[in-house]
Parts: structure tokens; C-alpha cells; sequence
């Protein structure tokens, strides 16, 4: 047993000052502990293990508790409910992994849901942090103009004997405006922003209204939709191949959703098969379901269900629209890359146009 286990040592990971962070260290326990499990270690070898890696405070605490846990007798997946260090499905596929004999096999199905959640995470970033920087660097230099080089315009053009256009007489007022209250206005307007992005995206109460937002833009809304859709497809096509009933899947799948709609999609779903209702009447009962999951996933649902196979059904579901996701980050990075531009391209243009027009009206009162 000893031999066996000293084979595949966990996973290793360079030495750093500071903590990697509580999330990585969720995800290497899982990956590191399924690893050690195949290799043949006990459950109280592996924890010691992986716990010997462990590098962050608080996950390291955590690993302490479940060793005593474990150490008392009480299953894997009791005493991460416990814990409350992962979600439902998690929990769910660990506990069936225990009953049925087939831990490793499910910790290693964690481990490549989580690996998707992962790529899907990194795909939205990639796709809308290049509009954040450049929406970014368009209010510190917008900010820097109106603050600096506006009141100074403005003082000059006070003193000019013509006819101002109204965008330059827009501009002036502006200008004057900061020049003298500036300094409250400005810090004032960031730290407003800064709230304003927390409330809508950040806080746990308010977070839905930003989603809401993000669900009225066509480019995001395809992207929220393509990633959600894979995750139900995934998660709950993995939950029943590892032999799940399908009204504890679907209580397991309600806390994953991250938008607010699918929550209310999964919790609906779950009440329904209770019920002792089909999807095929699921579906049909709820009438705005087609703004969530189109009309052919609903068949292909139906189908695998009345077929007996709604696990590979879902399960390609899942791999289907993974593929649709990469292609719309792509296309998503490429339509915001132009947007964004001309919309600089016209605030540029605007405050160009307020600063040239007089001096050309100068000029050309001079010339007379």
C-alpha cells in the first residue's frame, strides 16, 4: 500500500511568499485528492497529503477540521457539507461517489466540471476586459481634460468679442463649472463609480440588477446565455450518470446558476419533477422558457428523456454550446473593439470641434 502510494505524490506547487488565494487551494484539494485516492491511499493519507500542500490560512484550517472529521468517523461528503466550503452538486457527486463505491471516478468528474467552470470564467474576462481598459482609460483621460484644460479654454474663450457654438458654450460652462468645484466634483464622480460597479456586479443583494443589465445587451446576453446552458448541461448530466436522482440533481444545479433567471429556471424545474411532472410538461407550463433555453434544446431534452439516455443527451448539450462559447468571445472581443472606438472617435471629435470652431471664427474676423 505504502509503495503504491508514494507514486504520485500531489500535485506540487512553487513556493511564493504569498497565499495563492482560497479558490486555487479548493481546486487542488479536489484534484490532488482524487489523484491520491486512485494511487490507493487511505482517505486519512490523502487529506494528510494534500494538507501538507496546503499554503493559505484558511484553507489550511479547513483541512484541519476535516481530518477530524474524518478521523470521527463521519463520511468525506458529510463533513464538506459541514464545512460548506463547496457547492450542492459537489456534495452531491461525492456522496454518491462513496455509496456507490466510485469516489475517485466522481472527484475526477469535479475536477473537469471545475476545469470548464475555469475556462468559461476566463473567457469572459478576455472578452470584456479589453472594453474595461479602454472605457478605463477614456474616463482618467476625459476626467484629466475636463479638470485641467477645461477652465483654462474656458477663461480664454470668455474673452473672445464672437458668437460661440453652443457645444463650445457647453464646454465653457463645463470648464467653469470644475474649475471651481473640482475638487469635491471629481473625487466625488470616482467614488461614485466605484460604488455604482460594486452595487450592480459585486454586492450579493444588488448584484441582480447588474445581470439584468448585462441580459439587455445582445453581444453579452448570447455569451451569459451559451455558458449557463452548458454548465446545466454538464453539471446535471453529470450528477445523473453518476446515478443521482434527478429531483437531488436539480437541487444541486439550482446553486450553481450564477444569474438570478436561472436560479428561478432550476428552482421552477425542481418543484415541477417533483411533481411528478415530465420536462416535456415542464416546459410547456412555463411560457417564457423560450427566452432562457431555446425551442430545438427543449426537444433534444424530450427526446433524451423519453429515450432513457437524458444524461448523454445533456451531457452533449454541455460540449455543444462549450464550442459555441469560444467562438462568441471571439466574435464578442471583435463587434466591442470598433464600437468602442467610434465612441471615443466621437467624444474626441466633439471636443475638437468646440476648441477649433472659434478660432476659425477668430481668424476670420481678423481677415475682415
Amino acid at each position: 500500500m505504502n509503495q503504491t502510494a508514494t507514486k504520485k505524490p500531489p500535485q506540487k506547487r512553487s513556493r511564493s511568499p504569498f497565499n495563492i488565494g482560497f479558490r486555487q487551494e479548493k481546486d487542488y484539494f479536489i484534484e490532488n485528492l482524487a489523484m491520491l485516492l486512485t494511487s490507493g491511499m487511505t482517505m486519512i493519507q490523502a487529506i494528510e497529503a494534500v494538507k501538507s500542500e496546503t499554503k493559505t490560512a484558511k484553507m489550511l484550517k479547513i483541512m484541519t477540521d476535516l481530518e477530524e472529521e474524518i478521523n470521527s468517523g463521519s463520511a468525506l461528503w458529510r463533513a464538506l457539507a459541514k464545512l460548506k466550503i463547496f457547492p450542492d452538486y459537489i456534495i452531491s457527486l461525492v456522496r454518491v461517489g462513496e455509496q456507490s463505491g466510485r469516489l475517485a471516478e466522481n472527484l475526477k468528474m469535479i475536477v473537469e466540471e471545475r476545469r470548464k467552470d475555469r475556462i468559461f470564467k476566463s473567457q469572459i474576462y478576455s472578452a470584456t476586459m479589453y472594453p474595461i481598459l479602454i472605457l478605463l482609460m477614456a474616463l482618467v483621460v476625459g476626467t484629466g481634460i475636463a479638470w485641467f484644460i477645461l477652465p483654462k479654454l474656458a477663461s480664454v474663450f470668455k474673452q473672445l468679442r464672437i458668437d460661440l457654438p453652443i457645444t463650445t458654450r457647453a464646454l465653457i460652462a463645463l470648464g467653469e463649472f470644475l474649475g471651481q468645484y473640482g475638487i469635491y466634483v471629481v473625487p466625488f464622480f470616482l467614488l461614485f463609480t466605484i460604488f455604482l460597479v460594486y452595487f450592480l456586479f459585486f454586492n450579493s443583494k444588488t448584484k441582480h440588477l447588474g445581470q439584468g443589465l448585462l441580459f439587455r445587451l445582445p453581444g453579452t446576453k448570447r455569451l451569459i446565455l451559451e455558458i449557463e446552458i452548458s454548465r446545466f448541461g454538464y453539471i446535471l448530466g453529470n450528477l445523473l450518470e453518476a446515478g443521482l436522482p434527478i429531483s437531488d440533481a436539480l437541487s444541486s444545479l439550482k446553486g450553481v446558476a450564477t444569474f438570478r433567471a436561472f436560479k428561478k429556471l432550476y428552482g421552477y424545474f425542481e418543484v415541477s419533477i417533483a411533481e411528478g411532472n415530465s420536462f416535456k410538461k415542464t416546459f410547456a407550463n412555463l411560457p417564457k422558457i423560450n427566452n432562457l433555453i431555446s425551442n430545438p434544446l427543449q426537444q433534444m431534452i424530450v427526446a433524451g428523456e423519453q429515450s432513457g439516455n437524458l444524461s448523454d443527451v445533456l451531457l452533449k448539450i454541455g460540449k455543444i454550446y462549450e464550442e459555441k462559447i469560444n467562438l462568441t468571445t471571439k466574435n464578442l472581443a471583435i463587434i466591442l473593439e470598433p464600437v468602442l472606438l467610434i465612441i471615443v472617435w466621437v467624444v474626441v471629435l466633439l471636443i475638437a470641434l468646440s476648441v477649433i470652431m472659434p478660432i476659425y471664427s477668430l481668424i476670420g474676423g481678423m481677415n475682415k
